[in-house]
């Protein structure tokens, strides 16, 4: 990905979601790092918002949960405040709260309980992943779809071992994440977020009607589980107690189960599509990482780096406070443009260049060490790792063989089709 023509400071609107076409958000991201780092942006029908693109100025605001609070909510959506409990998930939650239901699952996604339970698991599924990947390929010329034979295939069918549910409910499982994460895609929301047709979901995350799907779905798990020792996360759910010992509620449940079926596929499945085109585009890199795969363990911080498959989260500012030089004041919202930190040239040399050589990449694409921590960083990146470590030696050469077609959003930065050729070592 080279480095897009400059976008004129007058023309930056960050809520536009179709300034996002062709990836023309980072080509504002630029201009703001340059010339206005925190910068006001107005929104039509909302309050507008501070976005923050300087990666420290990013860090101060994730890290301070106190003074940049997510419990009014971490999207651009101003959600009302007497739907706010009934849409309240893990990530519109602070303090004591968030930290009881973190620790609800936290222990199935350590480093050491993921090598114990899944790594195994993880090759064997890889190397299917792949096999069928070729197999098509050589059914078709050489070509498949990227996403929908690798990427999309791949983290869905970990999500469904985490779940404990059927590998043929996966079709259904990455149509529900489709539709809930890229809400304002005319391809997969049945109905649109950024549309006034929205306005009667208000009450639903997402402002979608496939949210009741995916709860009914999640609650006729949950019924079948309650009172056994099963160790998936839906049993988990069902049957412990947070550590602040307030159970929960039919609610809780609900928004926790969504928030699994997205967290568990979308995010890993856009960071390998971005990764996989960043190596057709700078084919140097795809080339280093076959020639010494050991380059792997450390590449995959870079990968996901410049990958950064979701654009932003929002907090809200709980008291009057100075950012950037600008004074902020409470009730304020503040987007946290991770994409942009990611790209910041005071922090990462030559950031529109993917080096697999680089070291120390101290990336915000989970949120650091912020309390919002991703839960499912160690998994997401033994899902990289681990795919790319089959896949790439087994490719002689991957070329693109059509256009890219990327989601509409200004939140997630996924890619929705990505047709290449492929040839066998």
């Amino acid at each position: 990905m080279p480095r897009p023509e400059p976008v004129p400071l007058s023309e930056v609107d960050l809520a536009d979601i179709d300034g996002f076409a062709d990836l023309r958000g980072y080509a504002q991201f630029d201009t703001l790092r340059a010339e206005d780092p925190v910068h006001w942006n107005a929104e039509d029908g909302n309050s507008g918002f501070w976005a923050v693109t300087r990666y420290h100025d990013i860090w101060t605001v994730d890290r301070d949960s106190e003074t940049f609070t997510s419990e009014a909510f971490v999207n651009l959506e101003e959600v009302d405040d007497d739907l706010r409990d009934l849409r309240r998930s893990l990530l519109e939650t602070d303090g004591e709260r968030h930290q009881a239901l973190r620790r609800l699952i936290h222990r199935e996604f350590t480093p050491r309980n993921l090598m114990k339970n899944y790594e195994g698991f993880l090759r064997r599924l890889t190397k299917e992943t792949v096999d069928r990947a070729f197999a098509a390929a050589a059914e078709n010329g050489g070509e498949i779809d990227f996403v929908k034979m690798i990427s999309a295939d791949f983290p869905i069918q970990v999500l469904a071992r985490l779940l404990d549910v059927p590998v043929e409910d996966t079709p259904q499982l990455i149509a529900w994440g489709n539709e809930m994460v890229a809400n304002t895609d005319p391809d997969y929301a049945k109905v649109r977020a950024d549309l006034a047709e929205s306005d009667q979901y208000r009450h639903l995350p997402f402002r979608s009607p496939t949210v009741q799907e995916v709860w009914d779905y999640g609650n006729d798990l949950r019924r079948a589980r309650v009172g056994g020792d099963g160790t998936d996360l839906v049993s988990i759910l069902a049957n412990r107690m947070p550590e602040d010992g307030v159970p929960l509620s039919q609610q809780d449940f609900n928004n926790y189960f969504s928030l699994l079926v997205i967290a568990g596929n979308e995010t890993t499945r856009h960071a390998i599509s971005n990764s996989m085109l960043g190596l057709i585009e700078q084919p140097d890199q795809l080339r280093a990482l076959q020639a010494d795969p050991g380059l792997l363990v450390t590449a995959v911080e870079e990968l996901l780096r410049w990958a950064s498959p979701v654009y932003h989260f929002r907090r809200t500012a709980t008291r009057d406070v100075e950012l950037g030089g600008k004074q902020i004041r409470e009730g304020d919202k503040v987007v946290m443009w991770f994409a942009s930190g990611n790209r910041d040239e005071e922090v990462f040399a030559d950031p529109y260049a993917i080096d697999v050589t680089r070291t120390n990449v101290d990336h915000m694409t989970f949120g650091k060490g912020s309390p919002h921590l991703c839960l499912g960083n160690n998994l997401a990146r033994m899902e990289i790792r681990l795919m790319f470590e089959e896949l790439l030696p087994r490719l002689a050469d991957i070329e693109l063989a059509g256009d890219v077609r990327r989601i509409r959003s200004n939140f997630v930065n996924g890619i929705k089709s990505f047709p290449v050729r492929l040839t066998p070592a």
